[in-house]
């Protein structure tokens, strides 16, 4: 009886201990508005809201891309202050480099280009595409870890430019914006896949 009692202790004692390791690695949801890096990407549609819109593909998609890439940089920047994953916080800084190389290249293409031109076809889809971002971004899990939460919002956010590239493409008329387009198209893609098998294996 003694032995069974002890058996009995013991095997409580392990299933105890078996759900409080299962609550400590469990995944807790953070508030959205008290997350940093939802309250950046919120901060950069607020401004892609705000944007005067010229109703010219090319100048519209490169001021919009603007934006766009500066509020990837502000939350690349947070996790490489922030994040612990090596993988992460590198592919953090490839996204600095890449879109600060950009921002570049569109602010050159459409210094002094003129609105010659009349879409309001384009100007509504990438209104569309900014709603669909704002709202798909509300609906994720956030947790308060900051590489978890990179990930998931670099997919949201990186979905975003593909819809708004591969609209331009379809619009748009200037061929160096065209070329980057479709490089944006490629490379985000790739990100996202990098980003989700991330997110999976983690």
């Amino acid at each position: 009886m003694k032995n069974a009692a002890l058996i009995t202790l013991l095997l409580i004692g392990l299933m105890v201990s078996s759900c409080s390791n299962d609550e400590d690695n469990s995944i807790h949801p953070q508030e959205h508005d008290k997350n940093i890096l939802m309250n950046k990407m919120h901060t950069m549609m607020d401004q892609m809201t705000v944007m005067s819109m010229s109703k010219d593909p090319d100048l519209d998609f490169a001021n919009m891309m603007i934006l766009h890439h500066k509020g990837a940089i502000e939350m690349a920047n947070y996790e490489l202050q922030n994040g612990a994953d090596t993988q992460i916080k590198a592919m953090a800084q490839d996204m600095i480099d890449a879109q600060q190389q950009e921002i570049q290249q569109m602010e050159a293409i459409i210094n002094g280009m003129p609105a010659d031109q009349t879409d309001n076809a384009f100007a509504m889809e990438l209104m569309k595409s900014m709603e669909k971002m704002d709202t798909t971004a509300d609906t994720q899990l956030i947790t308060g870890d900051t590489d978890h939460d990179f990930a998931t919002l670099m997919i949201v956010h990186h979905q975003s430019a593909l819809d708004n590239a591969s609209a331009y493409l379809h619009h748009g008329n200037n061929a160096e914006l065209k070329a980057m387009a479709n490089m944006m198209v490629e490379m985000q893609t790739q990100e996202i896949i990098d980003f989700g098998n991330w997110l999976v294996a983690n």
